[in-house]
């Protein structure tokens, strides 16, 4: 079992950056897809960006291909989100989530663990 705190989250303006981390323990984090999801009020939660093991790969939604970065320190048991470029639309709740024994996926359901969320808010 993994155990995930975010931390990072807070109120900015609109073209702003904020850096998310995730902090893991309990099993070796290098054995997990890790993932990044994100949900806003009244609608459902969706993935925004993945990472394998050794970070040698990642995935983005669409939606923040090329404003979001993700990128994970092993030795320090930690995840990272870098965005940049806040838009309103970025409102939302964030999660880590870690997947085990999976290749990486967009799917929720992949992941067996969660963090309990960072708020992200974006003002216009």
């Amino acid at each position: 079992q993994v155990q995930l705190v975010e931390s990072g989250g807070g109120l900015v303006q609109a073209g702003d950056s904020l850096r998310l981390s995730c902090a893991a323990s309990g099993r070796a984090f290098i054995n997990y897809i890790m993932g990044w999801f994100r949900q806003a009020p009244g609608k459902e939660r969706e993935f925004v960006a993945a990472i394998t093991w050794l970070g040698r790969s990642t995935y983005y939604a669409d939606s923040v291909k090329g404003r979001f970065t993700i990128s994970r320190d092993n030795a320090k048991n930690t995840l990272y989100l870098q965005t940049h470029s806040l838009k309103p639309e970025d409102t939302a709740v964030y999660y880590c989530a870690a997947a085990f024994g999976h290749p990486w996926s967009r799917d929720s359901d992949e992941y067996q663990y969660w963090g309990q969320g960072t708020q992200v808010t974006v003002s216009s």
